[in-house]
């Protein structure tokens, strides 16, 4: 789902951790997600996914709510999850038992008026996600294309033998893209080829 939602230019969140979070930034790919960590800024946690958030720090971006060396504990991800939630426009919880760190998230999203969108489960399984499904605080996703339909239109498929497109396809630092490829990028721009947003090149 992170993929598609990509596709279509939305940036996603998630907290780097192993299972979940590592499948969400890897299919987001790195230059378009932000990975949000329970420890220092300097520490790759977890050293599973340090490759991965090298990549993220590199390419996208990390965030840390902590000074530099600390090393993530029970609470530091609760206030880690705070922050995921802040900077989405939506939440999207894929799976969560009861007592889980997930639904914790989702208590802070009915706090900021957040949006809950979670994947349809049997009963008995994901007894989280049913239980806000039931109380209808949270929308069942069943069709990734629709949904996904709701950020934007998926952009026809780019020449790949061309390296500049495949460049801005990439969602390159404007500034980087500028010192690449000079002038460019302003004719691609003034043509419509792409815009510039956030900072970044997108391909319109």
């Amino acid at each position: 789902m992170t993929h598609e939602l990509s596709r279509v230019g939305t940036c996603i969140v998630s907290g780097g951790a192993m299972g979940v979070d590592a499948i969400a930034h890897r299919g987001a790919g790195s230059a378009n997600t932000i990975a949000v960590l329970p420890c220092g800024i300097d520490l790759r946690y977890p050293a599973v996914n340090k490759s991965l958030l090298g990549s993220i720090e590199t390419e996208g971006l990390t965030l840390s709510q902590f000074e530099a060396g600390f090393a993530a504990t029970n609470w530091s991800f609760v206030v880690r999850n705070e922050l995921v939630v802040a900077l989405g426009e939506v939440l999207i919880v894929t799976q969560a038992d009861e007592e889980s760190g997930s639904m914790r998230s989702v208590e802070y999203a009915l706090e900021m008026g957040k949006k809950i969108y979670v994947l349809p489960h049997h009963i008995g399984e994901s007894e989280g996600t049913n239980r806000l499904l039931a109380e209808g605080k949270a929308e069942a996703i069943y069709d990734i294309s629709m949904f996904v339909g709701r950020f934007g239109k998926v952009r026809s498929a780019i020449d790949v033998s061309d390296p500049f497109l495949r460049f801005c396809a990439m969602r390159p630092v404007y500034e980087d893209a500028v010192q690449k490829y000079g002038e460019k990028i302003f004719e691609a721009e003034l043509n419509g080829v792409i815009e510039v947003q956030n900072g970044r090149v997108v391909l319109t």
